[in-house]
């Protein structure tokens, strides 16, 4: 229990950390600005860390983002080094996470039933 709190805490850490060097130190044109680090998942024995990422934008952004992350995944575990006080410094995984923009859609969908259930109930 003790041991997953450790990980969710340097977990978190890296998530804030990671955010702040791509607003300040990543200068890759591939990025987006509406780039944004969602969830960080920081493997066991902190060798890998997966970083879940949206970007608002169309599917061109999004890949773009991904490609310029993993491009710059080097540069931002050497800053990660300077900031964090741990043993080792993951290896980064950058994922493209789209729960948001599927949550949105389910969102609309159901909005929708539920417009067309009450046009139909006014219509009875």
């Amino acid at each position: 229990m003790v041991r997953h709190q450790r990980i969710d805490r340097i977990s978190e850490e890296i998530k804030k950390e990671i955010s702040r060097i791509i607003r300040e130190n990543v200068k890759d044109p591939r990025i987006s600005q509406m780039t944004s680090i969602l969830r960080v998942d920081v493997s066991g024995d902190l060798r890998h860390a997966k970083v879940y990422v949206s970007v608002l934008g169309n599917d061109q952004e999004k890949s773009s983002t991904i490609e310029g992350l993993t491009r710059a995944a080097g540069f931002i575990r050497k800053e990660l080094g300077r900031v964090l006080t741990i043993r080792y410094i993951p290896e980064l995984i950058f994922v493209l996470d789209t729960s948001i923009e599927y949550s949105v859609d389910i969102s609309k969908k159901i909005m929708e039933v539920n417009r067309n259930w009450e046009q139909d109930s006014e219509n009875e």
